[in-house]
């Protein structure tokens, strides 16, 4: 793989340069790189929002491993394009206020670090590519329905249904 191919591939896996933070790197890449995307994604339509998505989370496999493989690591934890995926899952189909930008990132760093199972299985047992990503979607998963039944409840107690 040549230099040029190498820096592109770290510039994307690392979240231009996030995951290099010295602690916490997952939170770090997501508050400043995740945010920002979607809140730039959010602007699609939920269609085109997903199809992004979608790319987005083969892209991070492949990128991933890759990353991975020039940094002669397993799972790194400077590669963070998987964190960044997982939140836009997170954040799938929730309209971008403060409110929930703020707590769809807490509950994202939440399910991401306790791994809830599927996700623990599929971090223990998943190599690769598929094994960094999963585990991460599964976690934006969680973190999405949470959000919108904490949304849905907040609704309901202000007398607002959605």
């Amino acid at each position: 793989m040549t230099s040029a191919r190498k820096f592109l591939v770290l510039s994307f896996a690392t979240g231009f340069g996030t995951g290099y933070f010295p602690f916490a790197s997952g939170t770090f890449s997501t508050l400043i790189v995740g945010i920002p995307v979607y809140l730039l994604l959010s602007r699609l339509s939920g269609v085109w929002y997903s199809v992004v998505v979608v790319l987005t989370l083969g892209a991070a496999t492949v990128l991933s491993a890759a990353g991975d493989r020039i940094l002669g690591e397993s799972d790194s934890h400077k590669v963070v394009i998987d964190e960044i995926s997982g939140f836009l899952v997170t954040m799938w189909m929730i309209t971008p206020t403060p409110t929930a930008v703020f707590a769809g990132f807490f509950l994202f760093r939440f399910f991401d670090i306790v791994k809830v199972q599927p996700a623990k299985w599929i971090d223990g047992n998943l190599r690769g590519g598929p094994g960094v990503v999963l585990d991460d979607v599964v976690a934006g998963v969680y973190a999405n329905l949470c959000l919108r039944a904490g949304m849905l409840a907040w609704s309901l107690f202000r007398g607002n249904p959605i």
